[in-house]
């Protein structure tokens, strides 16, 4: 039942997103061309870093806003390049006062020493907002930045969902051979007991030692209640049940699938800890590994 619901869940919609991905977006406009980057990395909350041109800084709030409608988790940055139509860059003005106010602040560095510097106006006019473009309709312009940083976010979450269904395969895969370890012990663990019986009472034959059978038999009853491990395993099939469900929720899962990873962990080690037999503790050990690789893998998951 359990490998059969993975095997469904891989071809349905996809949901899970994973925190790392790139978009980029182009867009030709009136205004002129914008250009915007993406790319976000795992992170516990939603970081998101901003480089624009200073005369879109205003419309910074109204950026975080859109990112934290449509993303949950990830560092995020973002990155807008901004070109001003061919008709309208043979047309500019300079702002006077700020190129004042910065030839100013130039010239009272310049008393600080000995040595002063001229001052470069080429990198006066290169400072933002010192050359404004005579007829640019700022107005049009913000909403045609804010259409396209939607359109690149949308790129970003599809590049997510892509990244983040082969996340959800892998992790449903080694849920599958947890699944199938658990069994296999389950199924053993009888026979394990048994093989315990007859080395004990082999031990007692080479020790020639009388040994009463019903302190025998109270010997193994207490040998079997140290090393029964079906809470363990029972937990551990049930976490993996769990695992099953938040991968098919239509929201954030990075969390709760972190913090099951740590209960599947706990089992694993208790399990380890009550094994009485070689093959028990390889099964734990092989337990670990699949629940560390699910591990490092959910830490890209938003």
């Amino acid at each position: 039942m359990l490998i059969c619901s993975f095997i469904s869940l891989s071809s349905g919609m996809i949901v899970t997103r994973s925190m790392t991905a790139f978009a980029r977006q182009e867009e030709q406009t009136q205004q002129g061309d914008l250009t915007w980057e993406i790319r976000s990395v795992n992170h516990r909350y939603l970081e998101t870093s901003l480089r624009l041109d200073e005369r879109f800084r205003p419309l910074e709030m109204k950026m975080k806003k859109l990112f934290s409608d449509k993303l949950a988790r990830g560092k995020v940055d973002a990155s807008l390049r901004y070109k001003t139509p061919e008709d309208q860059q043979s047309s500019v003005k300079i702002d006077r006062d700020l190129a004042q106010s910065i030839i100013a602040h130039c010239d009272d560095l310049a008393m600080l020493t000995t040595r002063p510097a001229p001052v470069d106006m080429l990198k006066v006019i290169q400072w933002p907002g010192v050359l404004q473009a005579d007829s640019l309709d700022q107005a049009a312009l913000n909403k045609a930045v804010m259409a396209s940083l939607s359109l690149a976010i949308d790129e970003l979450i599809d590049t997510r969902e892509t990244e983040g269904a082969a996340l959800q395969q892998m992790i449903a895969q080694r849920c599958v051979e947890i699944n199938n370890i658990a069994i296999d012990v389950r199924a053993r663990m009888p026979d394990i007991l048994e093989q315990q019986r007859t080395r004990l009472a082999e031990r007692v034959a080479e020790l020639q030692v009388q040994l009463d059978p019903e302190r025998l038999e109270q010997e193994m009853v207490m040998l079997a209640q140290k090393s029964d491990v079906a809470e363990e395993l029972d937990r551990l099939q049930s976490h993996i049940t769990e695992v099953q469900n938040v991968l098919q929720r239509n929201e954030p899962t990075g969390r709760r699938l972190d913090f099951l990873m740590q209960e599947l962990n706990r089992e694993a080690n208790t399990l380890g800890s009550k094994s009485i037999n070689t093959e028990t503790t390889r099964h734990s050990v092989e337990l670990k590994v699949l629940i560390e690789q699910m591990r490092e893998q959910i830490q890209n998951i938003e």
